[in-house]
């Protein structure tokens, strides 16, 4: 598929770049060159090929949150220049 100077100056304009002329010829030869390449791959058969996301086996880690308390949530609420109940009070900045 062949992208024209004028689509890539399009996209850049979407994506608000500016591209010089020769940027542009750039670009539309090597984003051709990609759209070729993804077609190339549409044809090809994939009956039965399992999804894949990762292909190491790996998986995360995880752990379980839990609440840790510091001990300092006073002492940084007695810092704040104000504060009600423990918690600090900000300006408000949003109108309804």
């Amino acid at each position: 598929m062949k992208l024209t100077k004028q689509e890539v100056e399009h996209i850049a304009n979407l994506a608000r770049l500016k591209l010089s002329d020769e940027d542009a010829e750039k670009y539309s030869q090597q984003l051709s060159d990609i759209l070729d390449y993804v077609e190339k791959m549409q044809a090809v058969d994939t009956t039965g090929v399992e999804e894949t996301s990762q292909v190491t086996g790996l998986t995360n880690i995880m752990r379980e949150d839990t609440i840790v308390e510091s001990g300092i949530a006073d002492e940084l609420v007695s810092c704040s220049p104000e504060s009600n109940n423990g918690y600090i009070k900000v300006p408000k900045i949003l109108e309804k």
